[in-house]
């Protein structure tokens, strides 16, 4: 593949899924400060948000070796990028790159080839939960609290909210164990385990383990020695029937293609919009916060506004060359502001 990415100071930000469920809201937020390059497998079906937005659209297949050239001044990745090829374009040209849709694995393989190829711009990998907000928020408690042992996560998703189809590959790992740290040991722990109850706004929510890539980066990144996250949903009765799933050996014995439908069906059933809720708590030698995240608009525009304060972020003039991932921003107290500037409310507990 020869894909052929070129940086100028004065060129568009590239959108790379510009007109998907996230990259939709995500160009929503930016166009009216930047101006932007939408790419995608089908041009046509970004045809109305590019006029709307007076930006321009263009064909790039990802999973189609034919080589995409285009001058920019920085890409945000909304889609899956198996085969890392957006990554190394931007990596080759030295255009700053952020990615807000890597589960922990790909994250980490991530890292590794910036890492090997040494890049001269920002790779700032803003894939934990919500395009990174879930880690923004969780520095912000950190940094108030003084330093922190323990982070915890809990996500309640909301049945009825809007999600893309990359949402199901993120899911459809529920089969596969992974390693967490606990008090400052790697462990090996299992997916839709160690079930709890949460309480948020006006509704107590049953949560299990899910794989998430904060769990990888936080111990490194802000020093926790523990880092669980778990995932509900608005219904309960859903998240019994994904518990059940579980325990009936479904996300194992129902790995192959022949399952596929079954698995999605099970998972992936968009409604028309929700609210997306977080709950983060953070405790440590001088005592323990928490806060919940609400966005009334849903999960897609949270994972966008995290991905424009990435946008921003990596566009500032202190912004180092190299691997970052946003809850290492230089100014954590300043968070919380910002999202509420977006109309995301962070609640205190």
């Amino acid at each position: 593949m020869t894909d052929s990415l070129h940086h100028r100071s004065d060129a568009p930000i590239l959108i790379v899924g510009g007109y998907g469920t996230v990259g939709t809201a995500l160009t929503h937020l930016a166009a009216p400060e930047f101006p932007l390059l939408l790419a995608g497998r089908n041009p046509d079906g970004g045809a109305e948000l590019a006029k709307t937005h007076g930006v321009s659209v263009r064909r790039w297949d990802l999973g189609d070796p034919t080589p995409f050239d285009a001058t920019v001044r920085a890409v945000v990745s909304t889609v899956n990028d198996p085969h890392d090829r957006v990554l190394r374009a931007c990596i080759e040209a030295a255009v700053p790159y952020i990615d807000v849709t890597r589960w922990a694995g790909r994250l980490a393989r991530a890292a590794t080839l910036a890492g090997h190829l040494a890049p001269t711009s920002p790779v700032y990998l803003s894939s934990g939960w919500m395009g990174g907000v879930t880690n923004l928020v969780a520095a912000a408690l950190v940094h108030e609290l003084g330093g922190a042992d323990e982070i915890t996560t809990s996500i309640r998703y909301d049945t009825k909210d809007k999600a893309g189809r990359d949402s199901v590959d993120f899911m459809d790992r529920l089969g596969q164990d992974y390693e967490v740290m606990l008090r400052g040991n790697p462990i090996t722990v299992s997916p839709l385990t160690d079930t709890t109850w949460v309480e948020f706004p006006g509704s107590r929510t049953k949560v299990a383990r899910i794989d998430t890539p904060e769990q990888l980066t936080f111990p490194l990144t802000l020093n926790v020695e523990t880092a669980t996250t778990r995932i509900g949903f608005s219904s309960n009765v859903s998240t019994n029937l994904l518990l059940a799933a579980k325990k009936s050996g479904l996300f194992r014995w129902g790995r192959g293609d022949r399952f596929t439908p079954l698995r999605r069906a099970l998972l992936y059933s968009p409604g028309t919009g929700g609210s997306a809720q977080i709950r983060i708590d953070v405790s440590g030698p001088h005592g323990a916060v928490s806060a919940i995240v609400v966005d009334p608009n849903g999960q897609a525009h949270l994972t966008a506004v995290g991905g424009y304060l990435a946008l921003r972020r990596v566009l500032e003039t202190d912004m180092r060359p190299g691997i970052a991932f946003p809850e290492s921003v230089p100014h954590p107290e300043r968070i919380i502001g910002e999202l509420e500037k977006h109309g995301v409310a962070v609640l205190r507990t």
